[in-house]
């Protein structure tokens, strides 16, 4: 897959850029609200797409984690995600300049660049060797941004723990994301292998912890709700970092096989 410059300054749509513009008037100088406690009026069906999900973890993800890290080698793994890290970063940089951080958005710009250019295609993560860590983000961080609150808590089907706010946010980071203007055919299949290939390496190397959340614990359902909004919480800046509020050695368990 030939991947070119050009496709940073594709143009994902004018409707989509229409909304962006609205929601940017609507929310200038707004400040989005305090959450506290749980959120959770529609507890009943989001346990049921959770019990689909956690099967679909047992049935599929969880034995394909295993076979990915048996068959593929370490360092070829890691090369996977390093591709699928290096293919996000176009949305990070959007999101970045719609959030108005600038520094971000250049970090991201040149970490996507050295990537790239000397780490064939992405392959190798020279960027984080030269001093360039990734500024991750996304639209639901963005519309955080814009003052837009998280609302009631959420399990996306085949996508795990969010709330109203993030989980339009993922939506919108799909069609944002100049990668998808750009990869078509071939190009495309590769991207979509690449990112499932990449989920797979992350749920094999968060096994001990998703398992003992998933399988160990008396509900894991209230477990991973609990953990995803104390770790959301935290990264937007909603929280002290306090080891009970999601500190900043905290990760959450279930991002990484349902991340956004």
């Amino acid at each position: 897959m030939t991947v070119n410059f050009p496709f940073l300054f594709a143009a994902p749509g004018r409707k989509i850029f229409g909304i962006v513009a609205v929601c940017l008037t609507l929310s200038a100088c707004a400040t989005a609200p305090q959450p506290s406690g749980i959120n959770d009026p529609g507890e009943k069906f989001n346990r049921k797409i959770h019990t689909l999900n956690k099967g679909l973890d047992t049935a599929l993800v969880r034995p394909g984690s295993q076979v990915y890290g048996a068959v593929v080698p370490a360092p070829l793994r890691q090369g996977v995600s390093n591709v699928a890290d290096t293919l996000d970063q176009p949305g990070d940089f959007m999101n970045n300049l719609l959030q108005g951080n600038v520094e971000d958005a250049g970090a991201n710009f040149a970490r996507m660049t050295v990537n790239v250019v000397f780490g064939l295609g992405g392959l190798l993560d020279v960027a984080t060797e030269a001093g360039i860590p990734r500024a991750k983000t996304d639209f639901g961080e963005t519309l955080h941004v814009w003052g837009v609150g998280e609302g009631r808590y959420v399990e996306r089907p085949f996508g795990g723990p969010s709330t109203q706010r993030d989980a339009v946010g993922s939506v919108v980071d799909l069609v944002l994301n100049p990668m998808g203007q750009v990869a078509k055919g071939k190009d495309a299949t590769a991207v979509t292998v690449i990112a499932i290939l990449s989920k797979l390496g992350d749920r094999k190397r968060y096994s001990n912890t998703i398992d003992g959340l998933l399988y160990d614990s008396a509900d894991s359902y209230a477990q991973a709700r609990l953990l995803y909004l104390q770790n959301r919480r935290f990264e937007l800046g909603q929280s002290d970092g306090t080891a009970a509020d999601g500190g900043d050695d905290f990760i959450d368990p279930y991002e990484d096989p349902y991340a956004q």
